[in-house]
Order: C-alpha cells, then structure tokens, then sequence
C-alpha cells in the first residue's frame, strides 16, 4: 500500500510537472516568437533543451519546497502531499484553459499548505514568510523596475542607431536572452518537482533528508527535467498570446531586455536567496516594465489587471482544491 501510494505520488509530480512545462511554455519564448526573432517549434525545441539543463544546475529551491511542509510519515502523510499536488494541477489547467498567466510555483506551494491545513499538520510559516511571500511580492516589483530601467538605457545607447540594424541585431540577441530565460524557468521550476517527490521519498521512510549530504537521487533530478523539458516542448499557445500579445506589442529590443531582465532575476533568486518564484510573474512584469517606456497607455492595462487577479487567487485557490483533494483522497484511501 505504502509504495502503490509512493509511486502514485512521484506519477501526479511528474504530471504536474509535464503541465508546468506546457503552462510555462510562454515564459521563456513568447516575446522572442512574438517579436519574429525565432519560430515557435525553433523556440519550443531550445526551451525544452534549455529546461533540461537548468534541472541539472542546482538543489537549493527543491529543498526550500520539501522544507514547506512536515507531513507524518506514512500513508497519511503521503495522502497530504499527493492532494497538494492535485491541487496545484487543477488550479494550473484552469488558468491554462483561460489563458491567464498564473504561477505554477504558487499554485504548488498553496497545494501543499492547503493540503497540510486541512490534516491539522505542520506548516512552516517562516519558510512560506520568508521564501514564497516576500518573494513573490517583490520579484514582480523589481522585474517590473528593472524591465524599465534597462530598458530605458537600450534606448539611450541605441538613441543614434539605424532602426532597422539595430532590430535585426537585437533579434539575434533575443536568442541569447530567450535561451537564459528558459535556463532560468529549468533552474526554478523543475527543481520545484523535484523538492515535492523528495518530500513523498522522504515521508515514505525509502531515503532520509541527511543521506548523501541532502543531494537529492539522480533518477529525481532526470525524471524531472525530463517531464518539464516534454511539457514545454508540447507549448503553451494560449498563454504565449497573452504574455507576447495583448500585453503589448513587442519590437526585438523590448523583447530582449524582458527577457535578460526575468532571467536575471530568477537566478538571483535561486542561488541567493533559495526562492521559489514564480518565473511567470517574473517575465510578465519585465513585460510591462519595458512597454511601459513606449507610453503608459501602450501596456494593456485591463489585460494585466487579468493577470494579477490570477496571482492574487493562486495560492488560496490552489490551496481549496488541495484542501478538497485531501478530504476525498482521505476518505477513500484510509477511512474506506
């Protein structure tokens, strides 16, 4: 019973991490596609790539999501972690069916907490404080800024330049930029899986959070780059239209530097402050930061009001779903 339940728990991580790929999909490459500086299966095929080497690039945000929670160990504990996960799934496919560009990383870490508060187990408020909260207010504040700031020294520097050169030019650049920030969205994301099938291992009694100095096993590491690396690949039309789109129309240097701007910061945020941010947050307020230079009125605001009442409604709404989960999943699997 305990290890049907254990590879139940790692198969739905693996879902939900195929379904942040094609979620996410847009993060890294819609203001490239946008902008005519890749095709969209050129681009899809380099964030699927880029993915799958960013899962290989560090740990840290894992442990900080296996350290969310303190489920007991278990099939009880196991039921909890498997309802967070249904949570953050159900909350993922319906903004992906509206097109809004939710985060999956709060949808996970809101699973998770509902799913534990439901049960009546341990949550770590001070991690969630400190590394999901804080964050995720101020990462869209500081992409936003930083969108605009640098933005504005590319027209500066570039105030002289033929249009047309420097379009071409910077349509080359975006897919430096493109490929740092579908590094990045690996970096973070993918790891965001890993911590949670760690957590299932770990509740499961199979490995102890101090073997091998905390690393976490390599077929966690693979398996999870691999099912984000397919669901990115798969894309994610909908979303790509909102964030390239009906924000605001793109020109290649606009483009770039939101996208050097995201993958800077979520960098910054993984090996600095171990942060699970949300990496579409990230590029969606480096988006507006950037279109915001145009004029004001150039960023559509009614569509980014959208957006935030998304960001706003992810973590309680995935946390409800999650907290249903559990109660269904708890009946069947250990009242019945």
């Amino acid at each position: 019973m305990l290890l049907a339940i254990i590879i139940a728990v790692v198969v739905v991580a693996l879902v939900f991490d195929y379904t942040n790929g094609f979620h996410d999909a847009a993060n890294a490459i819609a203001t490239s596609v946008s902008t005519g500086a890749l095709t969209p299966r050129v681009a899809l095929a380099m964030a699927a790539v880029m993915n799958f080497v960013g899962a290989f690039l560090g740990q840290k945000v894992a442990h900080t999501v296996s350290d969310t929670i303190s489920p007991p160990s278990g099939v009880h504990g196991l039921v909890i972690v498997m309802a967070g996960l249904l949570g953050a799934i159900t909350w993922n496919l319906i903004t992906w069916y509206f097109g809004l560009p939710s985060s999956s990383s709060h949808a996970l870490i809101g699973g998770l907490v509902g799913a534990a508060v439901a049960a009546s187990v341990g949550v770590a408020w001070s991690v969630v404080l400190e590394k999901v909260v804080i964050p995720m207010i101020l990462s869209p504040l500081v992409a936003f800024g930083l969108g605009f700031a640098v933005m504005v020294a590319i027209m500066w520097i570039f105030r002289n330049a033929n249009p047309g050169k420097a379009n071409r030019g910077f349509k080359v650049a975006q897919t430096v930029s493109a490929a740092a920030m579908a590094l990045g969205h690996g970096l973070q994301d993918a790891q965001k899986t890993m911590g949670v099938i760690f957590l299932a291992l770990v509740t499961g009694g199979y490995v102890a959070s101090e073997d091998n100095g905390g690393q976490l096993p390599l077929w966690v590491i693979i398996a999870a780059a691999t099912a984000i690396s397919l669901g990115t690949y798969s894309g994610g039309w909908r979303i790509m239209r909102t964030l390239g789109r009906r924000i605001i129309h793109l020109d290649p240097p606009r483009g770039f530097a939101a996208e050097s701007v995201a993958a800077s910061v979520l960098y910054t945020t993984a090996y600095v402050w171990e942060a699970p941010i949300s990496t579409t947050h990230t590029i969606t307020s480096a988006v507006m930061g950037v279109g915001a230079t145009k004029r004001l009125s150039a960023v559509r605001w009614g569509v980014a009001r959208s957006i935030l009442t998304a960001w706003v409604l992810t973590f309680p709404a995935a946390g409800l779903a999650a907290a249903l989960c559990y109660w269904v999943a708890h009946f069947f699997i250990e009242v019945l």
